[in-house]
């Protein structure tokens, strides 16, 4: 998907745990980690608010159009 989720480099910059984030914005661990991994169909703008407010970035921070990037074939 041309969509790609650069989650996981905000949680770095911001030293955020992973786990911390999904508690603040009220997802599983195991759906936080499918959100960081792109392997998920959508998000909830309620579920993107919180999680930009949580790491205080907009939404462009997180989620990138890459034109090129492979599909996901499952």
């Amino acid at each position: 998907m041309p969509i790609v989720v650069q989650l996981d480099i905000m949680l770095a910059r911001r030293k955020v745990k992973s786990k911390d984030l999904a508690e603040h914005v009220g997802i599983t661990e195991a759906n936080m980690s499918l959100l960081k991994q792109g392997k998920v169909k959508g998000v909830r703008f309620d579920t993107l608010e919180k999680i930009c407010a949580y790491l205080q970035c907009q939404p462009g921070d997180l989620l990138v159009f890459e034109p090129g990037a492979a599909s996901d074939p499952s």
